[in-house]
C-alpha cells in the first residue's frame, strides 16, 4: 500500500503518554504493540471520510510506537494502520488495509456502519478468518479525534457521601431522558439532557445520592442488531475506554460530560460509573476488526493455549481482555485513572469483575493506587467461566453487588416457604457474605431489580419474560426470574390484581430501603415503570426501554421518596457495622432481636418452619424500630414487645396504607393484625416510657 504525501513534519516525540497528547505546542501520538512491525498514522479530512496523509511513526522505545507533528492541533481527526504478520494461528491478526482506533483516544468521530470491510478475513472463504481480506475499511469506522481537555472547574467539589448514607440510582442516560417533556428535544437522550436543572431537581427530591450510569465509554452496536433495525441500548459492548460515545454528545467531545458532571456534584449527587474492562466489541474469532485485535491481538486478549486462533472466553461475548499482560493493565489503570482526575467521576461499577482478577494484579494494583483512594469500587462478582461466582469474595474496599439478596427478597415475597432464614440474613446486612477481613456492611450492595431483568412493575405483572421484540424468538434473557403476577399475567384491569400487585411493590421497595447495606433503585421503579415483561431490553432503544414521564404512579413516588427519607432521618437502618444480636452500651434492647409472631425471640426450630412466610425484628438503638413482614396471603398477628421497651407503638410506614398513617397507639404485649402481603415500621409512642437499661 503505498503512503499518501507528507505535508505533516514529523519528530521522534515520545513514548509516554499513551495517545494522542496535545501539549500547547503540538501532538505526541504514541501506541503500544509488542508484535507490529510498523505503524503508520493516518490523518483525514474535517469530514472524517477521506484520509490526506500517512505518517510512518518513526521511533519504536520499550515497545511503543510514537512520534510527533509539531503543526498538529485539537481537533484533528486520525487513526492507524499497523503493519506485521496476518497469522490467526499464531495469534496474529495484522492488516495494514484496515484503519484501526486508537485504544487511548479521547474522543471519536462519526459512527460505525456496518460493512464487510470491517472484517479482517474474506467473508464466504471456505478458511473462514485465515485468508486476509485487503480492502480499506476507513469509510465505515469513527476517527478519533485529538482533543484539548482544558475545563473551567469554577470551585466543583465531589459530595464524598459516606457509604452508610448512599442510595444509588441505577440508569441509562438515553433511557432516562429521551422523553422527559422538560428537556428540550435537542439535548434528550444526552449527558447535557441529563444535566437539566429540572432532571436533576428530580433526582434531588427523590432523595438519592448517587447515580450509577450504564456504560457511556465508547460502544459498538452488533452486526445482528443492526441488520433488525435495532441497537445496543446499554452499551456492555465497548470499544474505547477513555471516549464517551458520541451518541451521548451534543456540542464537546468532553466538555457535555464534565458540566453535567458539575450540575450533579452542585446538587450533592455523585457520579458513578458503569465500566466494561473484561471484552471488547470486537467480538470473537469472527468478529470485526476495530483496534485493539489489529493492533496487537496476541497481547490485548486472552488467548486459548495450544490454540491461538481462538479466544478465552469468561464474559459470553466472545473474549475476554487479559490484564495479565501489563500494558493492558495499564490501559485499565490509566483509564481509570482519567475519568476520575479529569472527568471528575465519583465511582466505578465493574462489569463481570472476577474476568478482571483471574490470574492478574488488578485488585492490587487498583487497592495501592492513590488516585482511587476515596473513589467508590463495585464490583459484579461473577462472570461465566469456571468458579466464576464470587460473590462475598472481593476484598476490604469492595462493595459487590448481592444477587442473594434480590433472590431471597423476590421469593420471600412470592410466597415461597422456608425462606426466613435466608431473608434475615439479607436485611441484616449479610455478614455471612461479608462479615469477614474487617469488612462493614456496605460491603453489600442490595439490590431486587436492576438493568438486566424485569423492572418492579414487571416483576409483580409477568412470571414470564416477554422478549418477541428483541428477535431473538424469545430465547434471550433469563428464565430465573423469581417473579409472581399475583394471579394475572400481563395487563389487567381487576383492581384486586391491581392492588396486589402495588402492595407488592411497596413490599419490596420497602424492604430494599429498610435493609442494611446500600440499596439500589433502578431509574423508573419509582414510577411504575414498565417494560411489557421484557427481562433484556440491552437493544430497545425506543419506548420500550425509555421511562415514560406522562405515565407515571404519582403515589408510588411519593411512597419511594417518603422511604428514603425515613431512611436518611434514622441511621439504625444504614449502620456501618454488622448486627450482632446483642445489646450495645447505653441500649435497652439488643442491635437486633428476631421475634415469631407470639412475639418472643426465635429460636432454631421457628427458622426451620417450613410453613412460616412472616418475620418481624426489633432493631436497637437511640430509637428502637419494630418491622413487620407477612408474606403469607392471611393476615398475621403479631404481639408487640412489652412495655420494658414501649408502653405503646404507633406505625410509622405501612404497605397497605402507603400515603395515610394510624394516629392510635398500639399497647405493648397486644396482638397488632399484620396484614396479609404487607410490611409496617412501627416505633414507640413519642409518650411512651422506657425501662432503663440495667
Amino acid at each position: 500500500m503505498d503512503p499518501l504525501p507528507h505535508r505533516h513534519r514529523v519528530r521522534a516525540g515520545n513514548p509516554y503518554p499513551l495517545g494522542a497528547t496535545w501539549d500547547g505546542r503540538g501532538v505526541n501520538f504514541a501506541l503500544f504493540s509488542a508484535n507490529a512491525e510498523a505503524v503508520d498514522l493516518c490523518l483525514f479530512d474535517p469530514s472524517g471520510l477521506r484520509e490526506v496523509e500517512r505518517i510512518r511513526l518513526p521511533e519504536y522505545t520499550d515497545e511503543v510506537w510514537h512520534g510527533y507533528l509539531s503543526d498538529a492541533r485539537p481537533g484533528l481527526l486520525y487513526g492507524y494502520r499497523v503493519h506485521g504478520a496476518y497469522d490467526p494461528a499464531a495469534g496474529h491478526r495484522f492488516n495494514a488495509c484496515k484503519m484501526v482506533l486508537d485504544p487511548y483516544a479521547k474522543a471519536l468521530s462519526g459512527g460505525f456502519v456496518w460493512s464487510d470491510t470491517l472484517l479482517s478475513y474474506k467473508v464466504g472463504s471456505s478458511r473462514q478468518d485465515l485468508v486476509m481480506d485487503k480492502r480499506d475499511n476507513s469509510r465505515f469506522m469513527p476517527k478519533c479525534r485529538v482533543v484539548d481537555t482544558a475545563f473551567t472547574w469554577d470551585g466543583d467539589r465531589r459530595p464524598n457521601v459516606p457509604w452508610t448514607e448512599t442510595v444509588i440510582y441505577e440508569m441509562n442516560v438515553r433511557g432516562f431522558t429521551m422523553r422527559h417533556p422538560a428537556v428540550p428535544d435537542e439535548l434528550r437522550g444526552s449527558f447535557l439532557g441529563l444535566g437539566q436543572p429540572v432532571v436533576i431537581d428530580y433526582l434531588r427530591r427523590l432523595g438519592v445520592t448517587s447515580v450509577e450510569l450504564l456504560p457511556v465509554q465508547a460502544y459498538f452496536d452488533e452486526r445482528h442488531l443492526t441488520e433488525r433495525g435495532l441497537r445496543n441500548f446499554w452499551g456492555y459492548n465497548p470499544i474505547g475506554f477513555f471516549a464517551a460515545d458520541p451518541r451521548y454528545l451534543n456540542h464537546s467531545c468532553h466538555g457535555d460530560f464534565k458540566t453535567m458532571v458539575c450540575r450533579l456534584h452542585d446538587a450533592g449527587i455523585e457520579v458513578i460509573l458503569d465500566v466494561v474492562y473484561n471484552h471488547t466489541g470486537e467480538g470473537n474469532h469472527l468478529g470485526p476488526t476495530l483496534s485493539f485485535r489489529g493492533i496487537d491481538n496476541a497481547s490485548y486478549y486472552r488467548l486459548v493455549p495450544g490454540d491461538k486462533r481462538h479466544y478465552a472466553d469468561y464474559t459470553g461475548c466472545g473474549n475476554t481482555l487479559d490484564l495479565r499482560h501489563p500494558r493492558v493493565l495499564q490501559m485499565v489503570m490509566d483509564s481509570l485513572r482519567y475519568w476520575v482526575q479529569e472527568m471528575r467521576v465519583d465511582g466505578f461499577r465493574f462489569d463481570l469483575a472476577t474476568s478482571l482478577v483471574r490470574e492478574t494484579s488488578f485488585l492490587d494494583a487498583i487497592r495501592q493506587d492513590p488516585v482511587m483512594a476515596g473513589i467508590k469500587l463495585i464490583a459484579e462478582p461473577w462472570d461465566l467461566g469456571g468458579d466464576g461466582y464470587r460473590v462475598g469474595g472481593f476484598p476490604p474496599g469492595f462493595s459487590e453487588w448481592n444477587d442473594r439478596f434480590r433472590d431471597g427478597v423476590r421469593r420471600f415475597w412470592r410466597g415461597e416457604g422456608g425462606m426466613i432464614g435466608e431473608v434475615a440474613s439479607r436485611l441484616s446486612g449479610s455478614s455471612d457474605l461479608f462479615g469477614r477481613h474487617g469488612r462493614r456492611s456496605w460491603a453489600s450492595l442490595n439490590f431486587i431489580t436492576a438493568h438486566d431483568g424485569f423492572t418492579l412493575a414487571d416483576l409483580v405483572a409477568y412470571e414470564r419474560k416477554h422478549n418477541d421484540a428483541n428477535g431473538e424468538s424469545n430465547r434471550d434473557g433469563t428464565d430465573n426470574n423469581n417473579a409472581w403476577n399475583c394471579g394475572t399475567e400481563g395487563p389487567t384491569r381487576h383492581p384486586e390484581v391491581l392492588t396486589l400487585r402495588k402492595r407488592q411493590m411497596r413490599n419490596m421497595m420497602a424492604t430494599l430501603l429498610l435493609s442494611q447495606g446500600v440499596p439500589m433503585i433502578v431509574a423508573g421503579d419509582e414510577l411504575g415503570r414498565s417494560q411489557g415483561g421484557n427481562n433484556n431490553a440491552y437493544c430497545q432503544d425506543n419506548e420500550i426501554g425509555w421511562v415514560d414521564w406522562l405515565r407515571i404512579d404519582s403515589d408510588m413516588l411519593d411512597f419511594v421518596r417518603r422511604l428514603i427519607a425515613f431512611r436518611k432521618n434514622n441511621p439504625e437502618f444504614s449502620r456501618a457495622r454488622f448486627l450482632e444480636g446483642r445489646r450495645r452500651v447505653g441500649e435497652v434492647v439488643k442491635d437486633i432481636a428476631w421475634l415469631t409472631p407470639e412475639g418472643r425471640e426465635m429460636a432454631e426450630p421457628d427458622w426451620k418452619a417450613p410453613f412460616a412466610r412472616s418475620i418481624g425484628f426489633l432493631l436497637g438503638g437511640t430509637q428502637p424500630f419494630l418491622v413487620l413482614l407477612n408474606a403469607h396471603s392471611a393476615e398475621v398477628p403479631y404481639i408487640l414487645p412489652p412495655a420494658a421497651v414501649a408502653e405503646a407503638w404507633e406505625v410509622v410506614i405501612d404497605t397497605c396504607q402507603p400515603s395515610a398513617l394510624m394516629t392510635q397507639g398500639w399497647d405493648a404485649g397486644k396482638r397488632f393484625p399484620l396484614a396479609a402481603h404487607s410490611l409496617v415500621v412501627l416505633k414507640p409512642c413519642a409518650n411512651s416510657g422506657k425501662v432503663s437499661p440495667n
